[in-house]
């Protein structure tokens, strides 16, 4: 029940900010995600015996952000510059026998909290920005519905037991079914509208062309789920944290978007897939 009452009132607010919201308030929300989300991650680390400078590594997620907004055609040079700056810290604030432990637990906060995050306001500021988040989110929550009741109820065969034991091949085929069948339907709603008429669901292409990116999309999520797992077991932890009753921390909740928004952005707007 917990579950389902979160999910009830996070689903209209992230849909209100990416339909009604400018710009700044879709990159101020990815932020806040990626820095509860980061903090998450760090509190893992932790676990394995690692101290990397909390304050420090979300300073330069935030400032990552910044540097996305004002400066996007300086993000190669914000990472390295923000990397390195890392680096110098725990060189100088962590004990020697740590050192290449802290800074690679905060460098790896950065990277994988922080610039993957980066992608959803990247696709936000691109042509048929809102239809590419609407695609994005919708394709990985129905892979997640889709998984959960595929799992539930055919479950058979362990997908990863070293990872995550209760995901089986099952769910995994059915989370692919979900986010295909989403994508269908999302693309016959925009031609029965009129996909020149409406803004939110401009779809040029053939159907076929947008499965095949639903398809990269969920795999790049399922893939995200798992890279999640492992580092929570790695930690001895279940979950992220408890922010979201029933779904645990933040990290827990946008882990399949870590991966699968920077690739719906490298296949849509950098290849043009």
């Amino acid at each position: 029940m917990k579950r389902i009452l979160t999910a009830f009132v996070l689903i209209p607010l992230v849909v209100s900010v990416v339909f009604l919201g400018p710009y700044w308030l879709v990159t101020l929300v990815a932020a806040a995600a990626s820095l509860l989300a980061g903090w998450e991650f760090l509190l893992i680390s932790s676990a394995r015996g690692a101290r990397p400078p909390r304050v420090a590594t979300l300073v330069a997620i935030a400032l990552l952000f910044a540097a996305n907004f004002f400066w996007p055609d300086k993000m190669t040079s914000a990472v390295g510059a923000l990397s390195l700056a890392l680096l110098v810290f725990c060189a100088f604030s962590s004990p020697m026998e740590r050192v290449m432990e802290d800074a690679a637990s905060a460098i790896f906060a950065l990277i994988y909290t922080g610039l993957t995050m980066i992608a959803l306001p990247l696709l936000f500021s691109s042509e048929d920005g809102k239809s590419l988040i609407l695609f994005l989110l919708c394709g990985v929550w129905a892979g997640d519905i889709a998984a959960l009741y595929a799992g539930r109820s055919l479950g058979r065969h362990k997908l990863a037991p070293v990872l995550s034991p209760n995901k089986t091949w099952e769910g995994a085929v059915g989370s692919l079914a979900g986010s295909l069948a989403i994508t269908a339907v999302l693309y016959g709603l925009a031609f029965l509208l009129g996909q020149h008429d409406v803004e939110v669901l401009m779809y040029p292409g053939s159907i076929w062309r947008w499965l095949s990116v639903g398809a990269l999309v969920n795999v790049a999520a399922q893939v995200g789920d798992l890279v999640e797992s492992a580092l929570k077991r790695s930690a001895g932890v279940k979950d992220s944290g408890t922010l979201l009753p029933g779904h645990g921390g933040m990290l827990d909740r946008i882990d399949a978007l870590l991966l699968a928004a920077p690739v719906l952005w490298y296949a849509q707007v950098v290849q043009h897939f």
